[in-house]
């Protein structure tokens, strides 16, 4: 029989990994520090997919319009009007949140398939925009000579390693904000709606209310990713917005562990570097990740947190986050 771990066990393994992406960058190697740096930016991706997908249960496919949302404020504002960062920050997230509010309206009227499927068609609405808008995307040519942001700082981040921190200061503080959202009256409401949407109207909450802010926070979050994203790669294009995309922030979310916004980020640096490191040695890396994506569904269906959590508390449920949900706390509806 398995002995669970001490109690303040899991807190300080995520500290240590916090210090370990804080102090090793400076000595890793620049192929590293850009995959380092891709999966800083593709889990706060992944954490706000998993606002729909783990704490409302609804699985999108359209999630990378936000993403695309975000970086192509970015693209058109910074290199038609020399707009700085704080400026495409704002509009992209802004713009983000706004384009989720107006497909919230739409999407959130449908559940299971219906849902996943309007999600997939809202986000090839954006593609399709961003593939043949010429005038405003430049269409498959895309926007090209981003510059790093300058903030005013007496250091530049245009290398490598600086925009590295501020990618990983940005990772911290949508962490943050979405840890605290979800473990607020609101978020806890958001895991008993995905637990009986009955029970919570019963209780007297407004669900759909409930789940349309978190639809925009989700959005917001995206976008907030994608302004990152742009200012990394210093291109934007349609590729960026493709429903391959979508997937594979699917994949993150439920390999690592869906509810649980650590478990969205481990699953975006797994993937992230198998992509990138698998590729190298052999062409069909993709029925590697599609091999560990089916041997996660199989053998730990709560995804790796899940299943690490299951191991090193016997007995207790996968989803510990419903456990705070079955009797939430009234909040205005």
């Amino acid at each position: 029989m398995r002995r669970a771990l001490p109690p303040g066990t899991p807190r300080i393994a995520i500290v240590l990994a916090f210090l370990l992406l804080l102090v090793a960058p400076p000595f890793l190697s620049s192929f590293l520090l850009a995959l380092v740096t891709q999966a800083v930016i593709y889990s706060i991706l992944a954490m706000s997919l998993d606002i729909i997908l783990g704490y409302i249960g609804l699985a999108s496919l359209g999630h990378a319009a936000y993403l695309g949302v975000g970086a192509y404020s970015v693209g058109i504002l910074a290199t038609r009007h020399g707009a700085g960062f704080w400026a495409t920050l704002a509009v992209g997230v802004l713009l983000a949140t706004a384009v989720a509010a107006v497909f919230g309206l739409v999407a959130l009227r449908a559940t299971g398939v219906y849902f996943l499927m309007i999600t997939l068609a809202l986000g090839m609405v954006v593609w399709g925009l961003a593939h043949r808008w010429v005038s405003m995307t430049q269409g498959d040519n895309g926007i090209s000579g981003v510059p790093r942001p300058d903030l005013g700082l007496p250091w530049s981040f245009a290398q490598g390693l600086p925009f590295y921190y501020l990618a990983f200061a940005a990772f911290l503080v949508a962490f943050g904000v979405l840890r605290v959202i979800v473990g607020s009256p609101f978020g806890k409401s958001l895991v008993g709606i995905r637990e009986s949407e009955s029970r919570m109207r019963t209780l007297g909450y407004h669900v759909w209310l409930h789940k349309y802010i978190g639809f925009m926070i989700a959005g917001g979050v995206g976008g907030f990713a994608g302004v990152l994203w742009a200012y990394y790669n210093g291109f934007v294009s349609p590729a960026d917005l493709e429903l391959a995309t979508s997937v594979e922030i699917l994949l993150m979310v439920a390999l690592g562990g869906r509810g649980t916004l650590l478990g969205p980020a481990l699953g975006a640096a797994l993937i992230v570097f198998l992509k990138n490191l698998v590729s190298v040695y052999t062409q069909r890396w993709l029925l590697i990740l599609g091999a560990v994506y089916i041997g996660t569904i199989v053998y730990a269906p709560e995804g790796i947190v899940g299943a690490v959590r299951q191991w090193t508390r016997p007995g207790e449920p996968p989803d510990v986050a419903a456990l705070g949900a079955r009797r939430p706390r009234r909040v205005a509806s």
